[in-house]
């Protein structure tokens, strides 16, 4: 079953409420889990590891358009994916490429921006609004961004010089087209 959301086409056929807002009344976990459950009577222990077979670890966006195992031609025990909103390089991500290098054996690291990303819609003016909102400033900056390209080569730019990353010689940034789900290189120049 499908269902468009937005106008684009997903397998999530997740209940609606007023004005076609996903319900949250716990609906979408409960379909979450139950998919779990037919998973889970199926599954077989595949006996790897926590490390990827690869040796890379991919920092990219969290939005749910980008598929990236199925973008990027890897299988299950592949890579580590670390993601968040706007796959930019910040301390957390550093702690996850440290642990993922110094514990786990990746060598390199792969960086994935999109076109389209939320992230140049909104400014750190989200962390003001915030903090009228709840009556706490957010102790984390927003990184937002207006150029995509210039965002990765400064997310590269991160990795290359933490002082904690035994392995930057192999970093390479692209922004991945989610019209046409091709890859550019961006220069990290």
């Amino acid at each position: 079953m499908t269902s468009t959301v937005s106008g684009m086409t997903t397998s999530a056929a997740a209940p609606t409420g007023p004005e076609g807002a996903i319900a949250g009344d716990g609906a979408v976990t409960d379909r979450l889990v139950e998919a779990n459950q037919r998973y889970a009577a199926e599954f077989s222990d595949p006996g790897m590891d926590a490390r990827p077979v690869l040796r890379v670890a991919v920092v990219a966006c969290m939005d749910a358009r980008l598929d990236l195992h199925k973008a990027l031609g890897l299988q299950l025990g592949d890579c580590h994916t670390i993601r968040n909103a706007g796959g930019v390089v910040t301390d957390d991500v550093i702690r996850s490429l440290t642990i993922s290098q110094r514990a786990l054996g990746t060598r390199s690291i792969v960086l994935i921006h999109h076109t389209g990303c939320g992230m140049e819609s909104i400014t750190e003016e989200f962390r003001h609004e915030l903090e009228l909102e709840v009556g706490q400033r957010p102790a984390w900056p927003v990184e937002a961004f207006r150029d995509v390209d210039q965002d990765v080569r400064q997310s590269m730019q991160r990795v290359r010089t933490s002082p904690f990353l035994l392995h930057t010689q192999d970093v390479r940034g692209f922004v991945f087209d989610v019209k046409t789900g091709r890859l550019r290189e961006i220069d990290p120049a």
